[in-house]
Formats: structure tokens, sequence, C-alpha cells
């Protein structure tokens, strides 16, 4: 199994790994901690990016795919970790194109924080 250059070395980023590997068997994994393209600070490990290969996605559909990795990261999902991207392909998928399709940049915060009513919202507080 393949762990990418930018692969994240925290103990959450351990744990997604892990749990991914242990879930899911993949042929390649990458985990990227992207807290840092958030605005987090270093070693916040609050926004993550994951690429999982396996077979265990063969026939399904995107949404399934996802479900069987938010499924596995279920207690992270729930605590520590905000915000997650997934790339789930097949090992023939990603035989034919191993290309992970860029992600938007981060416009920071979220529309509850941004509110336009000159109010702070409570977490800014």
């Amino acid at each position: 199994m393949a762990a990418g250059p930018l692969a994240g070395a925290g103990p959450l980023a351990r744990a997604i790994r892990a749990k991914l590997a242990a879930a899911l068997q993949p042929t390649h994994l990458q985990v990227l901690d992207e807290s840092s393209r958030h605005g987090g600070p270093p070693g916040a490990e609050t926004h993550f990016a994951v690429v999982v290969v396996s077979g265990r996605f063969a026939g399904l559909p995107p949404l399934q795919r996802h479900r069987l990795v938010h499924a596995a990261l279920r207690a992270e999902l729930a605590g520590p970790l905000h915000a997650l991207a997934v790339v789930a392909k097949t090992p023939e998928q990603w035989e034919k194109d191993p290309r992970v399709p860029p992600r938007p940049p981060c416009l920071g915060g979220s529309k509850q924080e941004r509110r336009g009513d000159g109010e702070e919202s409570p977490r800014n507080q």
C-alpha cells in the first residue's frame, strides 16, 4: 500500500490511516492533513483529504464508497475531524487514471460565521 509524500504524521492522521487500512484493505492509500490550508494552527489535524483505492469499491456508486469511508471513520467524524475530502476508486479505475481532482480553495469560516448582519457568530466572540 502506497502512502503519499504529504501524508499526515500526527495521531489523528495515523488513526485515519489505520482504520481505513483495516476496513477497506486498500492497494493505495493517501492521508493528507490539509488543516493549514484552512487556517488551522500547526498540528490542528481538523481537515483531511484521503485517496483510497480498494477492491471493496467494485460495483458501488460513489455515494456508497464514501459511506464506507465515513463508516470506518465514524468516531473521528464525531469528534476532532471537522472536514474530510474523499477520493474512492477501484484498482482498475486507479490504474486507468491515477489523477486526483483538485479541491476548491478554502473560503474560510462557515456561512454562520459570516452572517452579514453585523453580528459575529458565538464561535468568533
